[in-house]
């Protein structure tokens, strides 16, 4: 029904998981793909596996990466129509638990990284979109920020993560007002249980390593059992459905739509 031919997508935490499975769909899709991840043993096996992909490994949150990895894209691919924020974790305690190192790190991944690639971006999206005006032609570019049903609904142990999504939100609607006049669609995705490393059923072995430090990740299988109960597709989903989600709001599609949230979470209600 639609072709990404011709268009350059940026995919963040895209080595493994769901980002994987958005810059797989892309590139099936015929998009050229930069992908970026902070493990770039794990990205650089999984760029070769797709066509048209390039890298650029690096620490997101880093002040100074978000506008190399823009530079880079458009360099590399000589334009920039897409834009998923996808990278994050999580770093899960109640409150009283929660240092502030733990809340800022949910921040600094979820909603200040993702403000800085679309600030690094915003100098070439103006730019672009006024030189194709000034042609008489109207390039449609897409944004799609990850969100979560933490963001939305609020989640028991995730301070930190659930406020850094529920502000995705707020940005995702002010991009969409500011970005509309250059022809962004400007949209998020909110994910429910999506079986990844970081819903797996916790073990004692359930980590993963973050700027040196291990952080604890999966969840009780009670809670995994609670979520499923409450999904009216009665199962978590896959990557490959998450992407999806993701792949209609960066193709034609979504054309008119913008500055809204869907929620990719298989009908859960608690």
């Amino acid at each position: 029904m639609f072709t990404l031919e011709s268009k350059t997508a940026l995919v963040t935490g895209a080595a493994r998981g769901i980002g994987f499975a958005i810059a797989a769909q892309l590139a099936a899709a015929g998009a050229r793909v930069m992908m970026n991840d902070l493990d770039e043993d794990a990205l650089a096996a999984a760029a070769a596996g797709l066509p048209g992909a390039a890298y650029l490994a690096g620490d997101i949150t880093d002040p100074a990466l978000p506008q190399k990895l823009v530079d880079r894209t458009v360099a590399e691919f000589g334009g920039l129509d897409i834009v998923v924020n996808n990278a994050g974790y999580t770093w899960d305690s109640v409150i009283q638990k929660t240092s502030d190192e733990q809340f800022q790190a949910m921040l600094d991944i979820h909603i200040v990284a993702p403000f800085r690639v679309l600030r690094a971006a915003a100098g070439f999206i103006r730019d672009a979109a006024k030189r194709e005006a000034a042609e008489g032609r109207r390039v449609q570019r897409k944004v799609v920020n990850i969100t979560s049903i933490s963001g939305t609904d609020g989640s028991p142990g995730q301070a930190g993560y659930a406020s850094g999504k529920a502000a995705v939100i707020g940005l995702t609607k002010t991009m969409a007002k500011e970005w509309g006049r250059y022809n962004v669609n400007v949209n998020a995705v909110g994910f429910g249980l999506i079986g990844t490393r970081l819903t797996q059923a916790w073990t004692e072995d359930s980590k993963i390593e973050v700027k040196g430090r291990e952080i604890r990740v999966g969840v009780q299988q009670t809670a995994i059992d609670k979520m499923v109960a409450a999904s009216a597709l009665g199962r978590a989903g896959t990557v490959e459905e998450a992407a999806g989600a993701v792949l209609f709001f960066c193709s034609p599609l979504s054309d008119f739509v913008t500055g809204e949230t869907l929620i990719c979470s298989g009908g859960m209600r608690f």
